[in-house]
């Protein structure tokens, strides 16, 4: 028995299949061989769902924030329990290394243990009235129930970060994960049912996203809506939220530019971006995705960052010393081919990689490629490329690159590497984005705000701004008798 048929829909307390007997099958990256096959949610079943989400609403939002706060500490220890099993299981189905599969599942425990604290701390304030009978309140409810979508890329964080905050705030929650890898999922709902989080709190459904989505926004049960996913689908998402006026979060795609000034260390520079860069074979949203150097570091940053890349293992991610893995699915390895071949048309030079790798002919692996001299023209300085890929370019003036930087319609993570205070600020405020990292290529914590601006979405994951997505103000007027 696969975990698949172990586990399922969760719908009020109870794992179950899809009543129609429909399913879809989770294909492993390495092999292109599926793993097993999800259940189908079908109308139906999300009709119960919306039953048992209406009904928990009022009962979970009257829980003290105290006991919430307990829970939640409840299931940071079941998780605990479970990183190795969970870890393997991630890894089967993204490819992506054990040890960065393990580091994700601790980084998404982090999200429960941060909001445990948070369910204790939603605070309003009081304002002095006008005149001495009159007391002015502004306190915070519980938006509602909470529909989230979530991708693949980072199966375990992303829907630990919805959850965690809907719980903390006194929202119960349906969840549909990404069918490329919704065993984070399962495992994440497993222990917070072990920790007393009660039947039709949190809800797990599976299967076309385009129906479920549309179905679940359609109902006026649902209050607000969170998606992580591409910018076409938040649009999508926003259009259909707006026939009802829910509350909406939405963390989008990003095309992170990374700025290396003239008095930056180029060859340690090379290295740490050429590790970030990398890392889950590129699939990151605040993966650095545009690389701008100055003119005078350029040759020596480039031939670090290549060397880099060429000397990284790539393989199974279960496998020992792998430290690059598959992409995750068909459809984004062909898209990484085209804005490479796109881009060595218009006069980039393959730096290392640049194809797929002839030793992995089965799965969807493609090369750590980086390229050099990379006109603006090219496609990959417009699009997001979301894999192993990493286009150099070169520049001479401060504002000439930040005009360049800003000039898309992204904004969520940007980097900055330069060992003057002066620039590093001046660029970081510069930077048309939501997140900056200066010498740092590590932006998520459970502590931090995490999301974008313009088309890159709005709201804010994690810290202590992360809760008030999913909580209402409500202002009171008392005028004593």
């Amino acid at each position: 028995m696969t975990m698949y048929e172990r586990f399922g829909l969760l719908i009020d307390g109870r794992w179950r299949r899809g009543s129609q007997g429909r399913t879809r099958p989770v294909i492993d990256p390495t092999n292109e061989e599926p793993i097993g096959h999800l259940p189908c949610a079908e109308p139906e079943d999300l009709e119960a769902v919306l039953a048992a989400l209406a009904r928990e609403a009022p009962r979970w939002r009257a829980v003290s924030g105290w006991e919430r706060s307990a829970i939640l500490r409840r299931i940071v220890g079941n998780l605990q329990s479970v990183i190795d099993e969970a870890a393997l299981a991630m890894s089967i189905e993204t490819g992506k290394p054990i040890a960065e599969a393990a580091a994700e599942f601790r980084a998404a425990i982090d999200q429960f243990d941060w909001y445990a604290d948070e369910a204790r701390r939603i605070f309003g304030h009081t304002l002095d009235g006008r005149d001495p009978a009159t007391r002015l309140q502004v306190r915070y409810d519980p938006v509602g129930p909470v529909a989230a979508f979530t991708a693949w890329n980072f199966p375990a964080l992303l829907p630990a970060r919805k959850i965690a905050a809907a719980l903390a705030a006194g929202c119960p929650i349906v969840i549909r994960p990404s069918e490329e890898a919704p065993s984070s999922t399962f495992f994440i709902a497993e222990a917070a049912i072990a920790a007393g989080v009660p039947a039709g709190v949190l809800n797990v459904v599976s299967g076309p996203s385009a129906e479920i989505s549309r179905h679940l926004i359609a109902s006026p049960v649902i209050r607000k809506v969170s998606l992580t996913g591409s910018v076409p689908v938040g649009k999508l998402i926003l259009k259909q939220c707006a026939e009802t006026v829910k509350k909406v979060s939405m963390e989008l795609g990003g095309h992170a530019p990374v700025l290396v000034f003239a008095d930056a260390d180029p060859v340690a520079a090379g290295v740490m971006c050429a590790r970030t860069k990398f890392r889950n074979a590129g699939q990151v949203c605040i993966s650095p995705s545009r690389f701008y150097v100055h003119e005078s570091v350029y040759e020596p940053f480039a031939r670090s960052m290549a060397e880099t890349a060429k000397a990284l293992r790539l393989g199974r991610g279960r496998d020992a010393g792998v430290e690059v893995g598959p992409m995750a699915n068909a459809r984004g390895r062909e898209r990484i081919q085209r804005l490479v071949e796109d881009a060595v048309a218009r006069g980039a030079q393959v730096l290392a990689g640049g194809s797929i790798p002839p030793e992995h002919n089965r799965g969807f692996f493609f090369s750590p490629t980086v390229l050099g001299h990379v006109p603006d023209a090219a496609e990959i300085m417009r699009e997001e490329p979301f894999g192993p890929v990493a286009p150099i370019a070169t520049f001479t003036d401060f504002d000439e690159v930040v005009a360049r930087a800003n000039d898309v319609p992204y904004g969520l993570a940007g980097y900055v590497f330069s060992r003057s205070l002066e620039t590093a600020n001046r660029a970081a405020e510069a930077l048309e984005v939501g997140m900056v990292g200066v010498n740092d290529m590590l932006l998520a914590a459970a502590e931090i705000p995490f999301g974008g601006v313009k088309e890159s979405g709005m709201g804010r994951e994690g810290g202590k701004l992360g809760i008030l997505d999913y909580l209402e103000p409500k202002y009171v007027k008392l005028r004593l008798a």
